[in-house]
């Protein structure tokens, strides 16, 4: 006996209202689609449906199996098409939304070589800090900092974003190198303009929280006109981690005041939950996630 035909045909009957019509849909003779039934009421014991000359009517038995072979065939068929995509080749237009800094220094090259993979992706990445509306605007997939609010979405976990206060060397040396609140009295504060009305960087001192300076030595619009300054030796700098990996790799700017850090913000990679996700949609999530996911080795 094939269980899923017979649970295929059942379900048929019931959505179709007769097994004349489900015949029909079937394209099998009613005699056949009664014989499924048959086998399956035989082999469970229990009466599907009561029969009369006007009607078949579920019974309550009826009505629970047929809500359970539902969710059965379903499964069936996601297992079959996450077959399917696995042997798909990813192709067509990608749309990517992701935050600007971390876009740019992370996702990027992620994308670069994404496309290296498969050729016949062509991506659309866009660089905003703004959230956009993934159904709205049209996009596939975006990056989001912070917690997300969508609850429609699926949001995979990917590493936090960290910031960093540094300064160079040669800042340090003519100035010292504070590591704790009260040493910042004597430093000059590059700032960020956009970040706050007042130029105040959000720390921590133990359990509570300040803010430094309410008048920063440089501020702009943009992380790295600060990090060229901050290179020069002009003063400290908060940005985010990604931005100054090379320069604290290479030496050029040194990491300070670490325990005065602000909390790292949690970062989400947020797509439409379809069932049936295409294969350019599903292969990027899994390089991004592969590379960025939480418990992914550091690149």
């Amino acid at each position: 006996m094939d269980k899923l035909r017979n649970m295929e045909v059942m379900v048929e009957v019931v959505e179709a209202g007769s097994f004349a019509a489900a015949s029909r849909q079937l394209n099998v003779s009613a005699v056949m689609v009664g014989k499924h039934i048959q086998q399956l009421e035989a082999h469970l014991g229990a009466r599907l449906f009561q029969r009369s000359t006007r009607q078949n009517s579920l019974t309550e038995v009826g009505a629970a199996f047929y809500e359970d072979s539902k969710r059965v065939l379903e499964q069936v068929r996601w297992a079959e098409s996450a077959v399917e995509r696995s042997r798909a080749v990813p192709q067509g237009l990608l749309r990517v939304s992701a935050p600007f800094t971390l876009g740019n220094h992370v996702i990027a090259p992620l994308v670069a070589d994404f496309l290296l993979r498969h050729e016949q992706v062509r991506v659309d990445l866009q660089l905003t800090d703004s959230v956009v509306d993934l159904a709205g605007e049209g996009f596939d997939v975006a990056v989001r900092i912070g917690q997300v609010v969508d609850e429609g979405l699926v949001a995979r976990p990917l590493r936090p974003y960290r910031m960093v206060i540094a300064a160079a060397p040669v800042y340090l040396q003519r100035y010292g190198t504070p590591a704790r609140r009260a040493d910042l009295a004597r430093h000059h504060c590059l700032s960020h303009s956009v970040w706050q009305r007042r130029v105040e960087w959000t720390l921590r001192d133990g359990e509570e929280t300040f803010f430094w300076p309410e008048n920063a030595r440089l501020q702009c619009n943009q992380g790295d006109g600060l990090r060229q300054a901050a290179l020069r030796g002009l003063g400290l700098i908060m940005q985010p981690e990604v931005l100054l990996a090379d320069d604290l790799a290479s030496g050029a700017l040194v990491a300070v005041m670490q325990p005065c850090l602000p909390a790292p913000r949690p970062v989400q990679l947020v797509y439409a939950p379809d069932r049936r996700q295409l294969p350019k949609l599903a292969r990027f999530v899994e390089h991004v996630v592969s590379a960025l996911g939480v418990g992914a080795d550091a690149r």
